[in-house]
């Protein structure tokens, strides 16, 4: 028997959730690798918002927190393709420039 992580209540070792409150239990070996936050960032900056299944199945995170990560995640995702889409316009005009130079 062991005490529940969120409710003062006694629950079985082996259980992975609270039978009286509903919390999700952490095991003694600790967090798996993926729910770490660390994990997130550097998955969003490889991928960007195709990591926010991370954030929404990690249970350690409270919805107002997965909210407010996830507007912040589609936030700078906007503004990182607006960037990108003005980049590659700028690119094309100095490539048109380029291509006919006595115009």
């Amino acid at each position: 028997m062991r005490k529940c992580i969120s409710c003062p209540e006694e629950i079985e070792d082996g259980l992975a959730k609270c039978p009286f409150c509903g919390a999700i239990q952490l095991t003694a070996k600790g967090d798996k690798w993926y729910f770490k936050f660390s994990v997130f960032v550097i998955a969003f900056l490889c991928v960007g918002p195709f990591a926010l299944p991370l954030l929404w199945f990690n249970p350690r995170f409270s919805l107002a927190k997965k909210i407010i990560i996830s507007l912040i995640v589609i936030v700078i995702t906007y503004f990182l393709t607006i960037y990108f889409a003005n980049s590659l316009k700028a690119i094309y005009s100095y490539y048109r420039i380029l291509s006919h130079p006595l115009q």
